[in-house]
């Protein structure tokens, strides 16, 4: 049990939690909304669902690769305003204003146009959001040297974080509704620009509010010029290998691979055994219970959950926080099987206090340990600091897990017989598609409890090691 006070000086004033929360908060809301509007490519606009799949996909694959040397250019930047804060300003902007273009299809045009405009603004898109999202995590690493006080920085942000995951769900009603819009393609544009415009006006607060180690005397910095282009990507490469060198880092990448990617391999599953198991593939009948299963999730998360895991990390340390709560998600899953009842549709809420542990803990948990392995990297490897490129990659994996999810979670349905073409699907497909949704995250979260087991990165060892830096860098 830990018995340490965090210094004043340690400290994260609340404005700037605040600020950083609600950076997380669009972090959250532009790819939850992203993905609700997908959809809408193909009712809406009428794309072909091959070429839509195309616009899901490639993408992803830019978006892999720019995440890295945004992390890399983050981390050498020299500026008065520090090294994060400029890229998080300018790409809030970006963000906003991008994805409210990105949506301005028009369905009188044709296929063809509407396939290269959206593909081509959602590159300019994800250029944008990488450069907010990767300093704004890269930030949120430095932003105090405190092992609990880091917990609570990102207990803190999940929570705002999680407000977008009460909202995101019910975009599907309000496209829908023919009393707020004449059509589906109206709702989409009309509502992308109020969602751009709050992540905009957001997105801004941190970098405005927020503030990093001081970076002023950092050494070893590479210089950022097009003449040093060259050179700048062998030191990227290096960089990454000297990262992906790390076993704590490696571990923790690998527990939020399992975690993550087992959750949102069955995460649509729900919608489905509500809608054909509940309902019988009555979809009227179904109503609004998949939206308030994903809210009351979100909210259990943000307002429950986060406290409980922030306040067993600070207890008992951050690898037992992140067992427990692993363990306590697993019983969540087990309890899907009585909780999706078509006799009483009310207790599909029972599960969901257990199962939001998984990721409500994963995220805090996973956020505040990065930051630890980062002063492990700089005792290690010393200056420049890592902040930028460990969030990149660590971010890379949960994308790569979203990525693989989408595969295979179609894969699943088709190999347990589920035809979407039927209203009434048979005993045996929706037996299996709820054993699935039950078995699949709860060996994925079993697995990852095993990677995080000799876990050794612990507060006893984390306050040796900064400790070391201080000294080393002739800190008061």
């Amino acid at each position: 049990m830990s018995n340490h006070k965090t210094k004043a000086r340690e400290k994260v004033p609340m404005g700037q939690k605040l600020a950083f929360g609600a950076g997380h908060l669009v972090l959250n809301l532009l790819p939850g909304s992203l993905g609700i509007f997908m959809f809408f490519l193909l009712t809406a606009f009428g794309m072909d669902p091959f070429l839509a799949g195309l616009l899901g996909g490639l993408p992803r694959i830019f978006d892999a690769i720019t995440d890295p040397i945004m992390g890399f250019i983050s981390d050498n930047t020299n500026s008065k305003w520090g090294r994060r804060r400029p890229y998080i300003f300018v790409g809030a902007i970006l963000s906003g204003v991008l994805f409210a273009v990105l949506w301005q299809l028009n369905p009188d045009n044709s296929q063809t146009y509407n396939f290269w405009y959206f593909l081509t603004l959602s590159m300019l898109f994800l250029i944008g959001n990488t450069m907010f999202a990767t300093p704004l995590i890269g930030l949120g690493y430095e932003m105090t040297s405190d092992y609990n006080e880091r917990t609570r920085l990102m207990a803190f942000s999940q929570i705002i974080g999680q407000i977008a995951w009460m909202i995101v769900p019910w975009f599907w009603v309000f496209i829908a509704d023919e009393n707020l819009f004449a059509t589906q393609a109206i709702g989409v544009r009309n509502l992308s620009i109020i969602v751009g415009a709050i992540c905009l006006l957001l997105g801004l607060l941190p970098a405005i509010f927020c503030r990093g180690i001081d970076s002023a005397n950092m050494e070893n910095r590479k210089e950022i010029t097009l003449k040093t282009l060259s050179s700048n990507m062998k030191e990227l490469f290096q960089g990454i290998k000297q990262v992906s060198k790390s076993k704590p880092f490696m571990k923790l990448c690998g527990a939020t691979f399992l975690v993550f990617n087992g959750f949102q391999l069955v995460a649509s599953f729900s919608f489905f055994i509500i809608v054909f198991y509940m309902f019988n593939g009555d979809y009227a009948a179904a109503g609004n219970w998949p939206a308030w299963f994903s809210t009351m999730t979100a909210m259990v998360t943000a307002f429950a959950v986060i406290p409980v895991v922030s306040w067993i990390a600070n207890k008992w340390g951050k690898r037992k926080a992140f067992v427990i709560s692993t363990v306590i998600s697993i019983v969540g899953y087990l309890l899907k099987w009585w909780g999706f009842s078509p006799e009483n549709p009310w207790l599909i809420f029972m599960p969901i206090p257990f199962m939001a542990f998984g990721l409500g803990g994963l995220f805090t948990l996973m956020m505040s340990m990065t930051a630890d392995v980062c002063d492990l990297d700089e005792l290690e490897n010393g200056m420049p600091r890592k902040e930028g490129t460990f969030g990149a990659i660590y971010w890379w994996m949960v994308k790569l897990g979203q990525a693989l999810a989408l595969v295979l979670g179609g894969l699943v349905l088709k190999l347990v017989g589920f035809d979407q073409n039927e209203a009434i699907q048979t005993a045996k497909t929706m037996t299996q598609l709820r054993i699935a949704d039950i078995v699949i995250p709860a060996i994925t979260a079993a697995l990852a409890i095993w990677v995080m087991w000799t876990y050794s990165l612990d507060e006893k060892r984390a306050r040796e090691i900064k400790e070391e830096l201080v000294k080393r860098r002739g800190e008061l």
